[in-house]
């Protein structure tokens, strides 16, 4: 029986998991999202053309993969109806290669409507959400008031009406009483069209490919420090982003988990709030935005940036059992004279390497650094490893050694052919 091969990202989203999936899927029949909604980007580059998924799988344009929206996501029908026709116009046969999971819980208008109000209500103290109706979404899972993908091939109505109803009673009580007419036009519209596509037992058709032989790779969003239960809480997704996440995200057992592969930024980036220990606020924090165009695929919101964080890495590299990592956005470091490295927090004034409980904004977390010499030159035409320069072997030597796992994809540019495996 073949394994799942599990592709993550280590720090908190943004670090560029589309790109490597697009890379990766030509020797997978098939790639699963097991999590998270549309507020997730994964941004691709090839043929001189920019792409961005958002509930899609990444392993759309491979040719004969299958891609599965597994039960683990948060689906919203008139964004996802969007994506599918923009695929659809470049000549991807959306239909053709995508599955949706029945068990996979439906965002509704008023699910965006209660995200919005319930960011309104906690003024200063704001996640900062992407108001795209994921939590609330999440929340109603929980609650077992969900409204599921399923749901369309029955009495879609009477479900739909039945949490509708909840939701404004929660909203007039918040002070809101939205008009619906035009939301509701626009989403009956998008279910219909839902309707047409293939709808799947998701458990059942990924394990009787496994069973079969069949090579799958499960497709994680956003970043492991945004872990419902282990990230930096409060400041996080409403889902499990790590590996364990991918066995209830699609309904395959643990043991039936092959090859994790973590990725991470060459630095680090957040976007919203919370806690960011080597976040810097100065020139050289402006000149990563740039040169990295750090900007949110979804939210176009500008993304913090900082030095790597080693303490959150080996961290979230324990949590899933992580036995591959792929570096990413190598080359955004080409111009810097030395380039720092946090290998330890200094917490209460006592040195860690622990990522503490009280992980919050307010919370005194000074970063310790090594500095690692910079290797002041243009990587994005490096093709092969051979020709990486010793100042940079330096740099993945020092991180393998830190974080205890091999290095075996190093990404120099945005499009898929500035890929090196080692």
């Amino acid at each position: 029986m073949a394994k799942v091969d599990v592709l993550l990202g280590l720090q908190w989203g943004d670090e560029g998991k589309g790109k490597i999936v697009d890379v990766l899927t030509p020797n997978y029949d098939m790639v699963a999202r097991f999590q998270g909604g549309p507020n997730a980007g994964h941004t691709l580059h090839f043929d001189g053309k920019k792409y961005v998924l958002r509930s899609i799988p990444s392993g759309i344009f491979q040719k004969d993969t299958i891609n599965v929206v597994g039960n683990g996501v948060v689906l919203d029908p008139v964004r996802f109806i969007e994506e599918a026709k923009e695929l659809q116009k470049s000549g991807c046969s959306v239909k053709d290669k995508l599955r949706i999971a029945r068990k996979a819980h439906l965002i509704l208008p008023t699910h965006r409507l209660l995200d919005a109000a319930n960011e309104k209500a906690l003024k200063g103290s704001k996640i900062g959400t992407t108001g795209r109706g994921i939590g609330p979404t999440y929340t109603d899972k929980t609650a077992r008031y969900g409204v599921r993908v399923g749901e369309i091939e029955g009495d879609f109505d009477k479900a739909y009406n039945t949490a509708k109803e909840r939701h404004l009673a929660r909203l007039a009580a918040m002070g809101e009483m939205p008009d619906l007419t035009d939301l509701e036009k626009e989403y009956f519209d998008a279910i219909e069209q839902l309707k047409t596509f293939k709808l799947i037992d998701c458990e059942y058709e990924i394990n009787a490919a496994l069973h079969d032989g069949k090579k799958v790779l499960a497709e994680g969003a956003q970043g492991s420090m945004l872990d419902v239960d282990y990230g930096t809480y409060p400041f996080v997704t409403s889902s499990n982003t790590i590996a364990s996440g991918c066995c209830t995200g699609l309904g395959i057992a643990p043991q039936q988990i092959g090859h994790v592969f973590g990725i991470f930024k060459a630095y680090c980036t957040r976007v919203g709030a919370g806690p960011f220990p080597t976040e810097l606020q100065d020139e050289v924090g402006h000149e990563m935005a740039v040169r990295g165009a750090e900007f949110g695929a979804v939210t176009g919101r500008p993304r913090r940036c900082g030095w790597i964080d080693l303490v959150a890495l080996k961290y979230t590299i324990m949590l899933s059992g992580v036995t591959d990592l792929i570096m990413m956005k190598s080359d955004v470091l080409d111009t810097f004279k030395e380039i720092k490295a946090c290998r330890a927090y200094r917490v209460n004034g006592k040195e860690t390497q622990r990522v503490p409980f009280h992980f919050t904004d307010d919370d005194s977390i000074e970063p310790i650094y090594d500095t690692i010499p910079g290797w002041q030159c243009d990587l994005t035409a490096v093709t092969r490893e051979a020709d990486f320069p010793a100042a940079f072997r330096n740099y993945i030597a020092y991180l393998e050694n830190a974080l205890g796992c091999p290095i075996k994809i190093v990404s120099v540019g945005p499009d898929r052919k500035q890929t090196i495996v080692r």
